[in-house]
């Protein structure tokens, strides 16, 4: 396999299960990912988030859409307020155990994976705005969920990120 580096686009927060969630997605395609797949991701998330915990409720997630007929979904949550909860789903993707090849049928993974190297730029962008507006923000009183939630990648793509 040769490395070649996707687009990452960066969508508008979303609430679900009562956690806010910042939205990534990974894609090959230039028009980006499909609305079908990505309706059918949505669908799934919320059983890929942990119960509440006391630590305000935010995730991130990233979509990716592989170059195969594979879909995945990555939920990262912040609990036990420093550290990342991980809930996975993939479609299309049999070694994954999904049962076909279509990239709107998403079920649950769960094997010891936390995404792969399209997956992974948003991870660092995301520990370092938890630090920042969460737990070392200008008030030490005050954590910033909404300066959180601001702070993202920006769109572009999964090489040389900031």
């Amino acid at each position: 396999m040769v490395f070649a580096a996707k687009q990452l686009r960066v969508l508008p927060p979303i609430e679900v299960a009562g956690r806010r969630i910042k939205r990534y997605h990974v894609t090959g395609d230039p028009a980006g990912i499909k609305p079908a797949v990505e309706k059918a991701a949505y669908a799934l998330l919320p059983e890929l988030l942990p119960e509440p915990d006391g630590t305000p409720p935010a995730t991130f997630v990233v979509l990716h859409r592989g170059g195969d007929n594979g879909a995945y979904l990555n939920a990262y949550s912040w609990v036990w307020d420093n550290a990342l909860h991980f809930g996975g789903a993939a479609a299309g993707q049999p070694f994954l155990g999904c049962p076909d090849e279509d990239p709107t049928h998403f079920v649950r993974v769960d094997r010891s994976l936390i995404g792969c190297v399209w997956e992974l730029p948003p991870i660092l962008h995301e520990r370092d705005a938890w630090v920042r507006h969460m737990l070392a923000p200008i008030d030490p009183d005050r954590p910033d969920l909404a300066g959180y939630l601001a702070d993202a990648l920006p769109d572009g793509s999964t090489e040389d990120r900031p």
